[in-house]
């Protein structure tokens, strides 16, 4: 298993340099289904200009166009779909993954602002009504290279960030 882990990693480390390089978040994932990679995303939100295309999403949708070309039932493929992550999901994307009942999550480093499998909510093990099984989560795997990658952008001027708003506050006595 360590061996094989460690090559998914690498591989959505390499997606996640390519998010970087295309100014995004670098976050980069695979789904892997009996030893095979399925997808491959990458974070497209300032790409698509669209909130919602993190990596495990635009991941998700890469499985569900290769179930319908190959006439497999999703349900079954995601039920033996593995997702290699650079970064802990994000709350939505972590509702995803429960959604589609997929089974392993193993990530990177903590999403200590917005993670949903227990750094700010536990999407991946709560018990929550009518909404799949809980999902296993294997964090901290290769996490200081994630976070290097993420200091990066960061450190970066995002061109297609909103223009701060910064008000002062008025004092009235």
């Amino acid at each position: 298993m360590e061996a094989t882990t460690e090559a998914w990693m690498d591989r959505a480390l390499r997606m996640a340099k390519e998010a970087l390089e295309n100014g995004e978040v670098p976050v980069g994932c695979l789904m892997v289904y009996k030893n095979e990679i399925l997808a491959m995303g990458r974070n497209e939100v300032n790409e698509t200009k669209n909130a919602t295309r993190h990596a495990e999403m635009v991941a998700i949708d890469q499985v569900l166009d290769w179930c319908h070309q190959h006439d497999k039932d999703p349900d079954e493929v995601f039920a033996h779909t593995a997702l290699y992550v650079t970064v802990e999901p994000c709350i939505m994307c972590a509702a995803a993954l429960r959604m589609m009942k997929i089974p392993l999550v193993v990530y990177g480093c903590q999403n200590e602002r917005f993670g949903g499998c227990g750094s700010v909510l536990n999407i991946s093990s709560d018990d929550l009504i009518g909404t799949g099984e809980p999902f296993q989560c294997i964090a901290g795997y290769r996490a200081e290279e994630a976070v290097e990658m993420l200091k990066t952008f960061y450190r970066q001027e995002n061109p297609n960030a909103p223009k701060s708003k910064v008000r002062k506050k008025e004092c009235s006595k």
